[in-house]
């Protein structure tokens, strides 16, 4: 059971989703879903998840040091596992049953957080699909990405080609420009829609399958785009043999190493409803 941090809603109880949010999620791989947090409660958890990741981030380069990948943003990962108010919202089951109905389970456990903070000035994300760096035996994957702070496209708006999670795993690249490069041709070749929000509010926030190929452009604003996502997983998925070292990286780290082939269980990938 969660307990109540003071002065930090617990966002435990359910939002009823729009069956529009559902059968879009299904036919395109992705969806925006508004208000997940009002006003009220993004303004509660903004300061604590702010100053998580400026604790725990390690990134002090400066952007022209940087390759394409640190250009983009900084990424600070597994907050709940430092800090109890975190912890709050990282496990909060509001956001839990809308990965859940959106994936049509009963049931999602965490995989994990990040913090994905651009830079103004940052770099664009090249397109990439998630799941390339997961072991992973399902497809019933979601990310959430939430913005803390109100954005627009000048700020590096996520951008999803629709319906390119059906194929599953395209190419064997992690988030580079060669994958950029790759995916780009990919997704004009086979002419899938281009889709992104023009705003989106602090507190809202999209969710999108694990192989759902997508980018960001970069913060060409002069404020922070600060979001943190957090990853869930089907309740019942098994870790899959690595196929690349980024798989094995993460066998260890998110699945504390338990054998492959067994649940995805572990204190870390905690059952969430």
């Amino acid at each position: 059971m969660n307990k109540q941090l003071a002065g930090l809603p617990l966002l435990d109880d359910f939002k009823e989703l729009p069956g529009e949010n559902v059968q879009e999620f299904r036919e395109k791989g992705h969806t925006l879903v508004t208000q997940v947090l009002n006003k009220e409660e993004i303004a509660a958890y903004r300061p604590v998840i702010v100053d998580a990741t400026e604790k725990y981030n390690t990134e002090t380069r400066p952007l022209q040091d940087r390759d394409t990948y640190g250009k983009a943003f900084l990424q600070i990962m597994n907050l709940w596992r430092n800090d109890k108010e975190v912890k709050q919202f990282v496990l909060a089951k509001r956001m839990a049953k809308i990965a859940a109905d959106l994936m049509g389970v009963e049931n999602v456990r965490l995989y994990h957080d990040q913090a994905l903070f651009k830079e103004a000035g940052g770099g664009p994300t090249p397109w990439h699909q998630d799941q390339y760096y997961w072991p992973i035996d399902t497809n019933n994957t979601i990310t959430m990405w939430m913005p803390l702070v109100d954005i627009d496209v000048d700020m590096g708006m996520l951008t999803f080609a629709s319906g390119s999670y059906k194929n599953g795993s395209i190419f064997n690249y992690e988030i580079s420009d060669e994958s950029d490069d790759a995916f780009d041709n990919y997704v004009k070749e086979h002419h899938f829609a281009i889709s992104r929000a023009k705003t989106m509010d602090a507190g809202d926030a999209t969710w999108h399958r694990g192989f759902t190929i997508h980018h960001a452009n970069g913060n060409n604003s002069n404020k922070m785009r600060e979001v943190m996502t957090i990853i869930y997983v089907a309740d019942g998925a098994r870790i899959t043999p690595h196929k690349n070292n980024w798989q094995k990286n993460d066998h260890q780290r998110w699945l504390m190493g338990k054998p492959i082939g067994g649940l995805i269980d572990s204190e870390l990938n905690p059952l969430l409803l």
